[in-house]
């Protein structure tokens, strides 16, 4: 059986959340994405990634299909515009069955896999993480980065038949949590604090996204901050 959390919060600094989500235990269906290009283009460009994609996947596409059908869909809303203004949305979305996980992401919303160690099971489309790749900037330093926030891939900016949709997978048991979240957590919240909350087995998911909302807020919340918890019980 799935347990389940999500919340989205706009954050202390911004007046628009950019960011969306979906949350089907049904269907075994997770997603989180972050939009950007403020009012009516990045809210607009989330909520198109996500709606597309998810109806691909509950159709019985691969999360790597979902979300080169969303690339498209976003891309195609853009280009009948007329507003140079840009418009793209980064996306992380999962998949679980019985016994089995899949992910697949576009840009710097991650995500997490708690087996009793958390583990980054995503990696960035970002410049900070290219530049940690060839040895230039640790990871740490890669956190307090200026351009941190650069990302190298988005739906609705990289040519959706050039993207290169992350996957990963692996199993499904009781007692894994699979977290999925927009950089507006991970901004403000290292992934040592991430581990130490998702320890807290007496809590629900939903008490431990709540948490992990809280803590994001009291770093600043400088973001909007979306989480979506899944957990095998």
């Amino acid at each position: 059986m799935i347990e389940f959390g999500h919340l989205s919060h706009v954050g202390l600094r911004r007046d628009l959340n950019e960011d969306t989500y979906d949350a089907n235990a049904e269907k075994g269906l997770w997603l989180v994405a972050d939009g950007m290009g403020g009012h009516e283009y990045g809210e607009v460009a989330s909520a198109l990634a996500r709606d597309a994609a998810m109806e691909s996947a509950r159709a019985g596409s691969s999360l790597s299909d979902a979300i080169r059908y969303a690339a498209h869909t976003v891309a195609a809303y853009s280009q009948g515009r007329r507003s140079a203004l840009p418009m793209g949305t980064t996306i992380a979305m999962a998949a679980t069955t019985a016994d089995h996980y899949e992910v697949a992401w576009i840009g710097d919303s991650r995500a997490y896999l708690w087996d009793g160690q958390l583990r980054q099971i995503s990696q960035d489309h970002s410049l900070v993480q290219e530049m940690v790749a060839q040895g230039a900037i640790t990871s740490d330093q890669a956190r307090s980065h200026p351009r941190r926030n650069v990302v190298t891939q988005a739906l609705g900016v990289t040519d959706p038949d050039h993207l290169r949709i992350g996957v990963a997978q692996g199993q499904w048991c009781a007692g894994r949590q699979l977290l999925l979240c927009t950089d507006g957590l991970t901004e403000h919240v290292p992934d040592s604090r991430i581990a130490q909350i998702l320890a807290r087995e007496a809590l629900s998911a939903q008490e431990l996204v709540d948490h992990l909302v809280f803590c994001a807020l009291r770093g600043g919340g400088s973001d909007n901050i979306t989480v979506v918890l899944a957990r095998e019980v």
